[in-house]
């Protein structure tokens, strides 16, 4: 072993490489992680304070009237579960179609395989645009209801990518041998492929996750007359917008009149720092469980595909 790390700094150009590493990566941590705790002590920063400036890692005067204020509008909460539901529904549906495509796909058996690789492929490049996809939605009655957030986007093309990879890297006979056994296409899918595409399904989960809860504009194409049906997303975008009009300040002083006449307002800064921590926090929470799959889904998919 001495004499292994006596050969790996055989030359100064060596401890020179590994120092280089080393402050890049320290760098590379720096700059990705000092914005999010930038945004996190502005959130907790009282606003009128926070004009000044020069809030850096730390609030100069803590305050959560920031908060106080973005879950202050009644539909929060509501929203808060339908953005929470579409997620996990969605979710889950999307994942589970998208995995039985990409099964079907993958078979070399299957006669019109390449026809519908192209076919789908084919609308990653060319959409019927927004007014068509706003007739179709219509037409087919989902106007107005909760389904227009998991239908529509029940199979993601790129994510069908990266499980069809996945899946055509299994090794054959296990298929094979499951057929011998008597077990049809379904049966395989269900008991063999699915579990063993664990990785690449994490990954395509966290996509599906993220798009699901961070989209407020389908809300405001087909439910922004529902507010039951509205998400967490939308009501922030709607708080921020209305943050940014002339009537912002009598709305800040009608929320500092209703905490007890204390005086502390909010500014679209503040607003905008708050909103982006509610938003960004769900996300962080669940990454880590999906971190390992995530690496690994993304590096079958990224050789494969």
């Amino acid at each position: 072993m001495a004499n292994s790390k006596s050969m790996r700094y055989s030359s100064a150009g060596d401890r020179i490489f590994d120092i280089c590493n080393y402050i890049f990566m320290l760098l590379l941590v720096i700059v990705t992680l000092y914005p999010f705790v930038n945004i996190l002590a502005l959130s907790f920063n009282d606003a009128n304070d926070s004009i000044r400036g020069h809030i850096y890692l730390w609030p100069r005067e803590w305050t959560i009237s920031n908060y106080q204020y973005v879950f202050s509008e009644s539909n929060v909460f509501t929203a808060t579960f339908i953005s929470a539901a579409r997620t996990l529904i969605g979710t889950v549906i999307s994942v589970f179609c998208t995995a039985m495509v990409a099964y079907t796909i993958s078979r070399p058996e299957y006669a019109l395989k390449k026809f519908v690789s192209i076919t789908f492929i084919f609308t990653m490049y060319f959409s019927g645009g927004l007014i068509p996809n706003y007739l179709l939605i219509k037409e087919l009655g989902m106007l107005n209801s909760f389904w227009v957030y998991i239908i529509p986007g029940i199979i993601g093309v790129f994510n069908m990518i990266i499980i069809r990879s996945f899946i055509e890297g299994l090794p054959e006979g296990i298929m094979e041998s499951a057929k011998i056994d008597g077990a049809g296409d379904f049966v395989t899918f269900m008991r063999i492929v699915l579990p063993l595409t664990v990785p690449a399904l994490a990954t395509v989960s966290l996509f599906v996750a993220v798009y699901q809860w961070n989209s407020w504009f389908d809300v405001f194409l087909y439910n922004s007359s529902r507010p039951h049906l509205s998400t967490l997303q939308y009501e922030l975008m709607k708080i921020l917008s209305s943050s940014n009009t002339t009537n912002a300040g009598s709305a800040a002083d009608q929320f500092a009149n209703a905490q007890g006449g204390n005086n502390r307002v909010v500014t679209p800064t503040s607003i905008r720092a708050t909103m982006t921590i509610v938003a960004v926090v769900p996300i962080i929470l669940v990454y880590p469980f999906l971190q390992k799959y995530f690496v690994k889904g993304m590096v079958v998919g990224g050789v494969k595909g």
